[in-house]
């Protein structure tokens, strides 16, 4: 419901953020963004109308919405809402996606089907859920999907210039320098744009640049003179512990640690930042893998969440990854899984409706380390969570400590014969605290639905220096660093490499605001950004 003010109040002011392509930093700009134009006072909400990630973000009332949006949110300090991201689209297939309205599932669609019969429905939710953030915001930061110059696809334009129409917003148009070619790519897309939306483009920013800026200098006079649009920033690359929207720009690892946890890319690879926090250990080197003569000896192997468990299953027996991950689990190796990789460690998976995108009935034998089985239902469980862990085989230093974070799956996991939860979740929702995840019988394997259970610090270290007895190490010492505060911490380093590098006061003309400092300014509130664990 509109607040009572309403009525009165004008509609927020709206800028976008559009790009040349996928993965030149968008969403990375956008969070930047929201963090200036909070800091400078104003009450900021970001939105993205349709986004196709399987990185998602669980809202405080149980709704999906792309994990980009969640974050960008935390940034303008607000709490994150189903109205920031309306339509979140995730793959499932080759070409069919799960279609996510306003935080719950609508229907799983082929990309012909979308586009033709549920695009022109859902572009009224779109623009409900813009018009209600206008009233709740001041500011909306708006971030476009892919190219706005894609001609196949703009007779059902979901993403750019429509919403630009819609919001009546200014556009940014973002290149991404470092795969080359920024200046062909800029005058690319204007040309490929009509004259209206053309006229929409205010200014070029150009992202992830590396170098002395000095020698750009003929290039961004050219490229003004020539479309009459104005380069307002040139913005460095820096590598900022900010979550990513999808695992486009995924690395083969980080960190050179003594200890080595190999991960496991899988190919529907969902809510691959659950290992991002693993970061912020000295200790820890992080490998991504994909083929079995890569695994090594490594001291643990996570199994992180997908959209497609049964898939990704035969694609691991495939590949020879399931053997090599067994045989590994035989030596005494340790690991653990999250979401789908939870249910892959199982003893077996079962699809009676055909969820997962094969054949009604399908039933596929697990990894065998843990002794649960999972069946996938319609019914999607979306919920924040928090506990503590349960589970006795992990030993005195692990067992009671506080854990939170969130369930995104439609597997409904049980055991298969006695009981070994991994934690005891709290109640939520309405519903009873209850066992969840499970634990090998000698406390090596572990399982779990809850994404971000590395980002409790308390877990996280003390699961390392077990690790590190196993080596003959003693455990780390020193200050633990808790996410929620480096989360804070790279909003605030982006939000000053923005303030350096963008024209801001084109920015504040563009939205015709009041420029920095103007006594107007209302302070962000601190108690509106959702705890975190640790916190």
């Amino acid at each position: 419901m509109p607040r009572p003010e309403a009525a009165v109040s004008p509609p927020a002011r709206c800028i976008m953020l559009q790009g040349t392509a996928s993965n030149v930093g968008k969403s990375w700009l956008a969070t930047g963004f929201c963090r200036v134009l909070a800091q400078d006072g104003w009450r900021v909400a970001p939105f993205k109308s349709q986004n196709m990630a399987l990185n998602s973000y669980v809202t405080m009332d149980g709704g999906e919405i792309g994990r980009a949006q969640g974050v960008q949110a935390e940034a303008a300090g607000v709490i994150a809402t189903v109205d920031m991201n309306p339509i979140l689209l995730k793959p499932c297939g080759p070409a069919s996606a799960q279609v996510i309205l306003r935080g719950k599932p609508l229907t799983d669609a082929g990309a012909r089907e979308y586009r033709e019969r549920l695009i022109p429905e859902l572009l009224g939710a779109v623009k409900e859920s813009l018009d209600r953030l206008r009233q709740e915001a001041e500011v909306v930061v708006i971030e476009g999907a892919g190219s706005p110059a894609e001609i196949n696809l703009k007779d059902r334009d979901i993403a750019n210039m429509r919403i630009a129409a819609l919001a009546d917003a200014p556009v940014l148009l973002v290149g991404d320098i470092d795969r080359g070619g920024v200046f062909a790519s800029f005058v690319g897309t204007l040309e490929l744009l009509n004259p209206e939306e053309r006229r929409r483009v205010k200014g070029f920013l150009i992202n992830k640049f590396r170098g002395d800026p000095s020698l750009l200098e003929p290039g961004l006079k050219w490229l003004e003179a020539r479309t009459g649009v104005p380069v307002i920033g040139v913005v460095p690359w820096e590598d900022l512990p900010i979550d990513g929207e999808d695992s486009l720009a995924l690395p083969g690892g980080f960190g050179e640690g003594p200890l080595e946890i190999v991960a496991i890319r899988l190919p529907h690879l969902s809510n691959y930042t659950d290992l991002d926090p693993l970061r912020l250990e000295p200790d820890v080197r992080i490998r991504w893998v994909e083929r079995p003569e890569a695994l090594g000896d490594p001291d643990a192997v996570i199994l992180p969440g997908t959209k497609n468990s049964i898939g990704d299953l035969v694609w691991l027996r495939a590949r020879g990854l399931a053997a090599a991950i067994g045989d590994f689990a035989a030596r005494g190796g340790r690991g653990g899984g999250l979401c789908g990789g939870y249910q892959m460690l199982g003893i077996r998976l079962m699809d009676p409706e055909g969820i997962e995108g094969g054949r009604p009935g399908e039933e596929v034998p697990g990894l065998g380390l843990l002794p649960a089985e999972t069946a996938f239902f319609p019914t999607k469980r979306v919920l924040r969570r928090a506990g503590r862990v349960a589970a006795e085989e992990l030993g005195p230093d692990l067992q009671g400590v506080p854990v939170e974070g969130y369930e995104i799956h439609m597997g409904r996991t049980s055991w298969c014969d006695e009981p070994r939860s991994l934690l005891w979740l709290e109640s939520a929702g309405g519903e009873a605290g209850y066992p969840e995840g499970a634990v090998s019988r000698d406390g090596k394997v572990w399982g779990t639905y809850v994404h971000g259970i590395f980002d409790s610090w308390a877990f996280r270290r003390r699961w390392l220096d077990g690790l590190r007895r196993e080596k003959g190490l003693p455990p780390l010492e020193g200050k633990v660093r808790d996410m929620y505060a480096v989360r804070e911490e790279a909003f605030d380093r982006l939000a000053a490499l923005l303030r350096q590098h963008v024209d801001w006061e084109r920015v504040y003309r563009f939205l015709a605001l009041e420029p920095p400092g103007a006594p107007r300014r209302r302070g962000r509130d601190p108690q509106a950004v959702p705890g975190e664990p640790g916190a």
